[in-house]
Protein backbone atom coordinates (compact mmCIF):
# COMPACT_ATOMS: atom_id res chain seq x y z
CA UNK A 1 0.00 0.00 0.00
CA UNK A 2 1.14 2.98 -1.21
CA UNK A 3 2.65 6.09 2.01
CA UNK A 4 -0.03 8.20 0.49
CA UNK A 5 -2.89 6.14 1.57
CA UNK A 6 -1.48 5.73 4.69
CA UNK A 7 -0.27 8.90 4.93
CA UNK A 8 -2.47 10.71 3.68
CA UNK A 9 -1.27 14.34 4.87
CA UNK A 10 1.97 14.62 2.64
CA UNK A 11 1.46 17.40 1.06
CA UNK A 12 0.71 19.59 3.85
CA UNK A 13 4.19 18.16 5.50
CA UNK A 14 6.08 19.05 2.12
CA UNK A 15 4.00 22.78 1.91
CA UNK A 16 4.69 23.33 5.47
CA UNK A 17 8.33 22.26 5.32
CA UNK A 18 9.56 24.30 2.16
CA UNK A 19 7.40 27.47 4.29
CA UNK A 20 9.43 26.67 7.27
CA UNK A 21 12.71 27.25 5.40
CA UNK A 22 12.03 30.07 3.83
CA UNK A 23 10.60 32.02 7.43
CA UNK A 24 14.63 30.11 8.86
CA UNK A 25 16.80 31.75 5.74
CA UNK A 26 14.90 34.85 6.18
CA UNK A 27 14.99 35.37 9.70
CA UNK A 28 18.87 34.62 8.91
CA UNK A 29 19.86 36.18 6.57
CA UNK A 30 17.69 39.30 5.70
CA UNK A 31 16.39 40.26 9.45
CA UNK A 32 15.49 43.73 8.67
CA UNK A 33 12.46 42.65 6.04
CA UNK A 34 11.56 40.02 8.29
CA UNK A 35 11.48 42.14 10.87
CA UNK A 36 8.98 44.19 9.21
CA UNK A 37 6.40 41.85 7.66
CA UNK A 38 6.01 40.28 11.02
CA UNK A 39 5.17 44.53 12.20
CA UNK A 40 2.82 44.43 9.36
CA UNK A 41 0.90 41.37 10.88
CA UNK A 42 0.94 42.86 14.04
CA UNK A 43 -0.31 46.21 12.37
CA UNK A 44 -2.79 44.17 10.68
CA UNK A 45 -3.95 42.07 13.55
CA UNK A 46 -4.19 45.20 15.78
CA UNK A 47 -6.36 47.31 13.12
CA UNK A 48 -9.09 44.73 12.92
CA UNK A 49 -9.08 44.33 16.87
CA UNK A 50 -9.80 47.65 17.12
CA UNK A 51 -12.52 47.32 14.35
CA UNK A 52 -14.40 44.27 15.93
CA UNK A 53 -14.41 46.28 19.23
CA UNK A 54 -16.13 48.86 17.53
CA UNK A 55 -18.55 47.13 16.38
CA UNK A 56 -19.17 45.39 20.05
CA UNK A 57 -19.49 49.27 21.20
CA UNK A 58 -21.86 50.33 18.43
CA UNK A 59 -24.14 47.00 19.22
CA UNK A 60 -24.35 47.57 22.37
CA UNK A 61 -25.80 51.09 22.73
CA UNK A 62 -27.67 50.96 19.52
CA UNK A 63 -30.80 53.54 19.64
CA UNK A 64 -30.45 52.65 23.36
CA UNK A 65 -31.34 49.04 22.98
CA UNK A 66 -28.82 46.84 23.60
CA UNK A 67 -27.82 44.34 20.86
CA UNK A 68 -24.78 43.56 22.30
CA UNK A 69 -25.16 39.77 20.97
CA UNK A 70 -25.78 40.86 17.45
CA UNK A 71 -22.52 42.74 17.82
CA UNK A 72 -20.68 40.05 19.28
CA UNK A 73 -21.05 38.10 15.98
CA UNK A 74 -20.12 40.78 13.64
CA UNK A 75 -16.82 41.50 15.29
CA UNK A 76 -16.03 38.36 15.59
CA UNK A 77 -16.72 37.89 11.79
CA UNK A 78 -14.67 41.25 11.08
CA UNK A 79 -11.64 39.98 13.25
CA UNK A 80 -11.17 36.99 11.29
CA UNK A 81 -10.03 39.07 7.88
CA UNK A 82 -7.01 40.05 9.79
CA UNK A 83 -5.65 36.39 9.84
CA UNK A 84 -6.66 36.61 5.29
CA UNK A 85 -5.01 40.12 5.23
CA UNK A 86 -1.89 38.78 7.04
CA UNK A 87 -1.40 35.43 4.59
CA UNK A 88 -2.17 37.52 1.15
CA UNK A 89 0.27 39.53 1.79
CA UNK A 90 2.66 37.64 3.33
CA UNK A 91 2.87 38.80 6.20
CA UNK A 92 4.63 37.14 9.35
CA UNK A 93 2.09 36.11 12.09
CA UNK A 94 3.79 34.15 15.70
CA UNK A 95 0.83 32.01 16.25
CA UNK A 96 0.58 30.48 12.66
CA UNK A 97 4.92 30.01 12.50
CA UNK A 98 4.58 28.27 16.15
CA UNK A 99 2.66 25.29 13.83
CA UNK A 100 5.09 25.32 10.56
CA UNK A 101 8.35 25.78 12.64
CA UNK A 102 7.43 22.51 15.20
CA UNK A 103 6.99 20.48 11.45
CA UNK A 104 10.08 21.50 10.38
CA UNK A 105 12.01 20.66 14.35
CA UNK A 106 10.65 17.29 14.16
CA UNK A 107 11.75 16.51 10.38
CA UNK A 108 14.76 17.70 11.73
CA UNK A 109 15.08 20.87 9.22
CA UNK A 110 16.02 23.77 11.55
CA UNK A 111 16.77 22.97 15.38
CA UNK A 112 14.77 23.68 18.06
CA UNK A 113 17.32 26.58 18.48
CA UNK A 114 16.67 27.99 15.46
CA UNK A 115 12.58 27.29 16.17
CA UNK A 116 13.15 29.55 19.15
CA UNK A 117 15.12 32.45 17.22
CA UNK A 118 12.32 32.71 14.65
CA UNK A 119 9.77 33.03 17.21
CA UNK A 120 11.28 35.22 18.86
CA UNK A 121 12.21 37.29 16.02
CA UNK A 122 8.26 37.37 14.61
CA UNK A 123 6.94 37.95 18.65
CA UNK A 124 9.24 41.34 18.31
CA UNK A 125 8.02 42.10 14.86
CA UNK A 126 4.36 41.49 15.71
CA UNK A 127 4.35 43.73 18.73
CA UNK A 128 6.63 46.16 16.84
CA UNK A 129 3.52 46.45 14.58
CA UNK A 130 0.81 46.26 17.15
CA UNK A 131 3.10 49.38 19.06
CA UNK A 132 3.24 51.80 15.61
CA UNK A 133 -0.33 51.47 15.33
CA UNK A 134 -0.93 52.09 19.01
CA UNK A 135 1.20 55.02 18.99
CA UNK A 136 -0.94 56.23 16.18
CA UNK A 137 -4.36 56.40 17.91
CA UNK A 138 -2.63 57.52 20.79
CA UNK A 139 -2.45 60.88 18.56
CA UNK A 140 -6.54 60.34 17.36
CA UNK A 141 -9.19 60.56 18.88
CA UNK A 142 -10.36 57.33 17.28
CA UNK A 143 -9.97 55.04 20.42
CA UNK A 144 -12.60 57.28 22.46
CA UNK A 145 -16.04 56.90 24.38
CA UNK A 146 -18.04 53.54 23.99
CA UNK A 147 -14.45 51.77 21.56
CA UNK A 148 -12.39 53.32 24.95
CA UNK A 149 -14.58 51.30 27.32
CA UNK A 150 -15.09 48.13 25.57
CA UNK A 151 -11.66 47.44 25.25
CA UNK A 152 -10.74 48.80 28.72
CA UNK A 153 -13.78 46.07 29.73
CA UNK A 154 -11.66 43.23 28.01
CA UNK A 155 -8.20 44.19 29.40
CA UNK A 156 -9.93 43.92 32.58
CA UNK A 157 -11.38 40.50 31.98
CA UNK A 158 -8.01 39.20 30.67
CA UNK A 159 -6.09 40.37 33.56
CA UNK A 160 -8.47 39.21 35.75
CA UNK A 161 -7.37 35.83 34.62
CA UNK A 162 -3.70 36.75 36.01
CA UNK A 163 -5.39 37.05 39.81
CA UNK A 164 -5.32 33.47 40.43
CA UNK A 165 -4.08 29.64 39.82
CA UNK A 166 -8.04 28.83 38.35
CA UNK A 167 -7.58 32.17 36.25
CA UNK A 168 -4.40 31.42 34.91
CA UNK A 169 -5.62 27.85 33.86
CA UNK A 170 -8.59 29.15 32.29
CA UNK A 171 -6.41 31.48 30.31
CA UNK A 172 -3.85 28.96 29.49
CA UNK A 173 -6.74 26.77 27.83
CA UNK A 174 -8.32 29.08 26.14
CA UNK A 175 -4.74 29.84 24.62
CA UNK A 176 -5.04 26.19 23.31
CA UNK A 177 -7.58 26.22 21.93
CA UNK A 178 -7.66 29.47 20.10
CA UNK A 179 -4.26 28.78 18.29
CA UNK A 180 -5.38 25.28 17.25
CA UNK A 181 -8.15 26.90 15.41
CA UNK A 182 -6.40 29.24 14.04
CA UNK A 183 -3.72 26.73 12.80
CA UNK A 184 -6.91 24.03 11.66
CA UNK A 185 -6.81 26.45 9.63
CA UNK A 186 -3.85 26.67 8.04
CA UNK A 187 -3.61 23.54 7.96
CA UNK A 188 -6.68 23.34 5.28
CA UNK A 189 -5.15 26.01 3.79
CA UNK A 190 -1.85 23.53 3.38
CA UNK A 191 -2.62 20.54 2.04
CA UNK A 192 -3.19 20.85 -0.99
CA UNK A 193 -7.57 20.34 -0.74
CA UNK A 194 -8.57 23.85 -1.25
CA UNK A 195 -8.60 24.91 -5.13
CA UNK A 196 -9.34 29.00 -4.90
CA UNK A 197 -9.04 31.53 -2.89
CA UNK A 198 -12.52 32.14 -1.53
CA UNK A 199 -12.60 28.96 0.07
CA UNK A 200 -9.29 29.55 1.46
CA UNK A 201 -11.14 32.94 3.25
CA UNK A 202 -13.91 31.11 4.59
CA UNK A 203 -12.01 28.40 6.36
CA UNK A 204 -9.49 31.30 7.79
CA UNK A 205 -12.63 33.46 8.46
CA UNK A 206 -14.54 30.43 10.17
CA UNK A 207 -11.63 29.43 12.24
CA UNK A 208 -11.12 33.00 13.69
CA UNK A 209 -14.89 33.40 14.15
CA UNK A 210 -14.73 30.83 16.43
CA UNK A 211 -11.94 31.58 18.80
CA UNK A 212 -13.37 35.30 19.43
CA UNK A 213 -17.06 34.21 19.63
CA UNK A 214 -15.69 31.73 21.85
CA UNK A 215 -13.74 34.26 24.39
CA UNK A 216 -10.15 32.59 23.33
CA UNK A 217 -6.98 34.09 23.96
CA UNK A 218 -4.41 35.29 21.34
CA UNK A 219 -1.01 36.51 22.07
CA UNK A 220 -0.25 39.00 19.46
CA UNK A 221 -3.65 40.05 19.88
CA UNK A 222 -3.73 40.44 23.33
CA UNK A 223 -0.25 42.48 23.29
CA UNK A 224 -1.44 45.14 21.10
CA UNK A 225 -4.65 45.09 23.01
CA UNK A 226 -2.95 46.01 26.62
CA UNK A 227 -0.34 48.79 24.21
CA UNK A 228 -3.31 50.39 22.72
CA UNK A 229 -5.26 50.62 25.58
CA UNK A 230 -1.98 51.38 27.77
CA UNK A 231 -0.91 54.36 26.02
CA UNK A 232 -4.91 55.62 26.32
CA UNK A 233 -4.96 55.36 30.45
CA UNK A 234 -2.83 52.94 32.40
CA UNK A 235 -2.53 48.92 32.00
CA UNK A 236 -0.84 46.98 35.03
CA UNK A 237 2.86 45.69 33.11
CA UNK A 238 3.10 43.20 35.27
CA UNK A 239 -0.50 41.24 34.81
CA UNK A 240 -0.44 42.51 31.21
CA UNK A 241 2.93 40.59 30.50
CA UNK A 242 1.49 37.44 32.47
CA UNK A 243 -1.11 37.37 30.74
CA UNK A 244 0.74 37.38 27.26
CA UNK A 245 3.57 34.91 28.77
CA UNK A 246 0.67 32.12 29.65
CA UNK A 247 -0.95 32.96 26.30
CA UNK A 248 2.23 32.43 24.34
CA UNK A 249 2.74 29.12 25.97
CA UNK A 250 -0.94 28.32 25.66
CA UNK A 251 -0.52 29.19 22.10
CA UNK A 252 2.73 27.11 21.14
CA UNK A 253 0.72 24.34 22.93
CA UNK A 254 -2.33 24.81 20.62
CA UNK A 255 -0.39 25.29 17.38
CA UNK A 256 2.98 23.91 18.07
CA UNK A 257 2.38 20.98 19.55
CA UNK A 258 -1.41 19.72 18.87
CA UNK A 259 -1.46 20.60 14.97
CA UNK A 260 2.63 20.51 14.21
CA UNK A 261 4.00 18.00 16.28
CA UNK A 262 1.06 15.89 16.48
CA UNK A 263 0.26 15.82 12.40
CA UNK A 264 3.68 15.49 11.44
CA UNK A 265 3.93 12.31 13.49
CA UNK A 266 0.54 11.22 11.88
CA UNK A 267 1.90 11.77 8.28
CA UNK A 268 5.69 10.15 8.98
CA UNK A 269 5.89 7.65 6.14
CA UNK A 270 9.41 6.63 8.14
CA UNK A 271 6.54 4.55 11.06
CA UNK A 272 4.58 2.78 8.56
CA UNK A 273 8.12 1.45 6.98
CA UNK A 274 9.60 -0.14 10.17
CA UNK A 275 6.57 -2.36 10.37
CA UNK A 276 7.33 -4.35 6.85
Amino acid sequence: MSDTRLFPGQVFIQTVLEAAETKDTMSRRIKGPYLMRAAMAGLLIGILYVAHYQIVATFTDLGGVDFSGVGKILGAAVFGWALVFIYLTKSELLTSNMMLTSVAVYHRRITPSRQLGILSLCLLGNALGGLVLALMLKGSTIVTGGLLEAMQHSVDVKLGYTTSMLGLSDLFFRAVLCNLLINIAMLVVYNGYLKDYLAIIISMLSAVFLFVFLGLEHSVANTVLFMVVGLQGEVAVGAAALNVGVALLGNFVGGGVLIGFYYAFLNDPRRGRTTD
